[in-house]
């Protein structure tokens, strides 16, 4: 189908490839059904790229990233790279395509679907209804400030050192994603940083709170240290909607957060850039689950994170939202129906059914088979 959608599918590692695939039929249905199609480019990264260009991502494999509209990326990664060198490790290659595109603004939703309420680690009543939305700002921060390093102090002690560093338009880049999409759900932007004993986190309320003034006074802002912040998380996770952070903190948050909806098997994120002239951002979209190469190629592992990632992707990089929606309610009514693959075979297991791969792919083209 001819489309001026430009995709670059990056499958990886592991379990990317199996993931990728049944993804890959939900785009063939949406380009047969829904007329949404994409010119589609496929690559290789990490270990993959590894194995047959000496790299973690060919340079024709990042230029084809820069061109395209949005990258959808599966994971990278397993023992079989452990010795490669450090420069050369498979995660590498998604570092560069996170540097070079410059992501900035990292989208990690965590969202408890109803039936799988009991798989989380917390009571029912507790994240029954979560749906949340954690920012983290991904290139710079205490990852990437200098100076940094180790070496042998005045004392003769071996030392390491991190430097946190935050410019103004760093932090008031990623408040602004975080303030814009707050307008797309509840209205409500928490803010969260140390301001009480680092200098980085007094730039950053000061910064959150003159862009609210100054552009989304419309928007709810409130503030809250992390330590707090991950405290509320395990106690009331529901008071919470969009929350903006570092990279430290929101490394931390988010997998934290994670945790609460019962399986890294559903969870996708999004990593989008700066928006150019024209609008478009530069954009790649992952599950967080990694290549869990104990499973891969088996035929066990859940698609559901890869399929959300897509989902993820048809709204924030092409604006179809009613596409989007579809796809999730697709997700949802399968787990409805009691299809488990085996992460998520924790909780109440009555009435339900466990499959693989890509019986739950397969489920999920037929709902929205239904659904259309």
């Amino acid at each position: 189908m001819a489309s001026n959608r430009n995709l670059l599918v990056l499958p990886g590692d592991g379990i990317g490839p199996e993931v990728m695939n049944e993804v890959r039929k939900i785009i063939a249905w949406m380009g047969k059904k829904r007329a949404i199609g994409f010119d589609i480019k496929e690559d290789l990264v990490g270990g993959a790229a590894l194995d047959k260009h000496g790299v973690p991502l060919s340079d024709d494999a990042m230029k084809t990233a820069l061109e395209a509209d949005a990258v959808l990326f599966g994971s990278v990664g397993g023992p079989k790279w452990d010795t490669a060198d450090f420069s050369k490790k498979p995660e590498r290659g998604l570092l560069r395509l996170r540097k070079e595109m410059d992501l900035f603004a990292n989208l990690r939703p965590a969202k408890v679907f109803d039936a799988l309420v009991d798989a989380s680690s917390l009571k029912p009543e507790i994240v029954k209804g979560l749906d949340i939305m954690i920012i983290r700002e991904l290139t710079s921060g205490v990852y990437f400030g200098e100076p940094r390093g180790r070496h042998v102090n005045a004392a003769g002690e071996v030392e390491a050192f991190d430097t946190q560093r935050y410019t103004v338009p760093e932090i008031r880049r990623v408040c602004a994603v975080a303030f814009e999409l707050a307008r797309k759900r509840k209205n409500k932007v928490l803010s969260s940083e140390k301001a009480n004993v680092m200098h980085t986190g007094v730039l950053w309320r000061e910064e959150a709170t003159k862009l609210h003034k100054e552009s989304y006074s419309d928007v709810q802002l409130s503030h809250m240290y992390a330590d707090a912040l991950a405290m509320q998380l395990l106690r009331t996770p529901t008071e919470f909607d969009v929350i903006v952070t570092d990279n430290l903190f929101g490394d931390i948050l988010s997998d934290e957060a994670s945790m609460l909806t019962g399986s890294l098997g559903l969870l996708p994120s999004a990593s989008l850039g700066a928006p150019d002239a024209t609008g478009r951002r530069k954009a790649l979209y992952e599950p967080i689950h990694g290549s869990a190469p104990d499973i891969a190629g088996k035929g066990l592992a859940n698609p559901i994170a890869q399929t959300l990632s897509y989902a993820m992707m048809l709204r924030y990089s092409f604006d179809l939202g009613k596409d989007a929606d579809m796809v999730e309610l697709a997700v949802e009514n399968v787990l409805k129906a009691g299809y488990r693959t085996g992460d998520l075979m924790v909780g109440k297991t009555d009435g339900v059914k466990k499959v693989g791969t890509q019986e739950m792919g397969d489920a999920i083209v037929k709902e929205l088979e239904r659904l259309a």
